[in-house]
């Protein structure tokens, strides 16, 4: 079994102090200032900025921290993303024993600073052990909890290393294989406003238009690779006004690029048939119509068990004379988008639980457990 002399209250002091520091979505640029601090302190060859701010709105852009390795193996990346759901201002920490809490009205963080802490400390331990390793790039997004849109604009030419991981799910000893794709839809139904109580004969509702569509629709598990779902509707303008315009948004994700295809196309054409199909009996002389958007919120992750990086972490889990659980996942991260880059990436999980509620928790023993992996990772 590996040794790994991991100082487990510097660990958390640090998880406590990244915590601390606010950074919701789009304002992360106290906690980049801070961690380029830290990583030039322990010795980073080079911390740089890219320039998404200007396509994300983040008051900052993503980082890539290098450190040099010494040996000649192949560099890999750990990849965690800086930005926080809200409520996610103002966070103080409370520790009972080795749990993490937030004190307040307030989630606590660890969704990622989590992994961002394990890094951290990962890195302090190779220096201070004199650990052989090869080359490491630290990747640290921002805007993920809001689509994923630091590393949709990521210069990712700034990064050296093929593969790696992105620190990013709950539980621990479990590692995302793969995730589906998503495509996010906007359906607009525009329908013909009159009085209701007036003349409603004059007057055709998008709100009984969409209600018909969604509930011709076939949604939630659609097979075993796919899902659908529809969660916001919004319009009208008064109850004695018959709506003229009613938005709905909802996605589809699948893990089959055809199945996905097809599952989108098909909630388009039952919104187009019941539009389409709307008669005229009054001779209002005009004619509902519908808009639909599809936008792709992320590719498919898929990765196989002879990848490279899966290989790794099981040499690791050996190391460490444990057993890892390699599962497929519903959700989309970080990771989606750097395997379409041509990154090879696996989710680690980090030990986080009841992540963007108030009541998110980590326990320190399992922090520990991560940053071991991470260690044993980079030096087998």
């Amino acid at each position: 079994m590996v040794s790994c002399p991991i100082n487990r209250e510097r660990l958390a002091r640090t998880f406590t102090q990244l915590c601390e520091i606010d950074s919701p979505s789009r304002r992360e640029g106290r906690l980049a200032m801070h961690l380029r601090a830290v990583f030039t302190e322990l010795g980073a060859e080079s911390v740089v900025e890219d320039n998404s701010a200007s396509q994300t709105g983040s008051d900052c852009g993503n980082l890539i921290v290098r450190f040099s390795g010494n040996t000649s193996g192949e560099p890999i990346f750990f990849a965690c993303h800086m930005d926080t759901v809200e409520p996610g201002c103002g966070i103080e920490v409370l520790r009972v024993g080795d749990l993490f809490t937030s004190r307040g009205d307030t989630i606590l963080g660890g969704d990622d600073k989590s992994g961002i802490a394990a890094v951290i400390e990962m890195i302090r331990v190779l220096a201070e052990e004199k650990l052989s390793h090869g080359p490491i790039e630290v990747l640290l997004t921002t805007c993920e909890e809001i689509g994923l849109l630091g590393a949709k604009h990521l210069d990712h030419t700034l990064l050296r290393a093929g593969s790696g991981y992105a620190l990013d799910s709950t539980g621990i000893n479990k590692i995302i294989v793969g995730a589906p794709a998503a495509n996010r839809l906007k359906i607009k139904v525009h329908g013909i406003a009159a009085h209701a109580g007036l003349n409603p004969e004059q007057g055709v509702s998008a709100l009984c238009l969409a209600a018909r569509a969604i509930a011709d629709l076939r949604l939630g598990r659609l097979d075993e690779q796919s899902t659908a779902n529809f969660g916001l509707i919004y319009g009208g303008v008064a109850t004695n006004i018959i709506p003229d315009l009613i938005t709905i948004e909802g996605e589809v994700r699948s893990h089959s690029a055809a199945r996905l295809k097809d599952y989108t196309r098909e909630i388009e054409t039952t919104f187009q048939n019941v539009v389409w199909s709307w008669a005229d009996q009054t001779g209002i002389g005009r004619h509902p119509s519908v808009d639909i958007h599809v936008e792709q919120e992320y590719p498919a992750l898929s990765l196989e068990d002879d990848d490279p990086v899966l290989v790794r972490l099981r040499r690791a889990g050996d190391l460490l004379e444990r057993e890892l659980l390699f599962q497929v996942a519903g959700g989309g991260s970080d990771a989606n988008i750097l395997n379409s880059y041509g990154f090879k990436t696996a989710i680690v999980a980090t030990g986080m639980e009841k992540v963007h509620t108030c009541d998110e928790c980590l326990d320190l023993k399992d922090l520990a457990m991560l940053t071991e992996l991470l260690l044993a990772t980079v030096a087998s």
